[in-house]
């Protein structure tokens, strides 16, 4: 009964490390999901201002 009850404590205790670098992964994860939509959201914005010069430059163009 004694090494039963060390082998589960010793399982108990792998599994709780396991827990432990499956919620570091995701944390990791969040963070580098964030970083990708700043950047997304970024190219969005300087998509935007891109589209805004390209047709003041044609409308200038065809003022000419």
């Amino acid at each position: 009964i004694a090494r039963n009850c060390q082998e589960a404590a010793k399982g108990t205790e792998e599994v709780s490390s396991n827990i432990t670098g499956v919620s570091s992964a995701a944390e990791q994860s969040t963070q580098s999901a964030a970083q990708v939509l700043s950047a997304a959201q970024e190219l969005s914005t300087q998509g935007i201002a891109l589209k805004s010069e390209i047709d003041k430059f044609i409308g200038e163009e065809k003022a000419a």
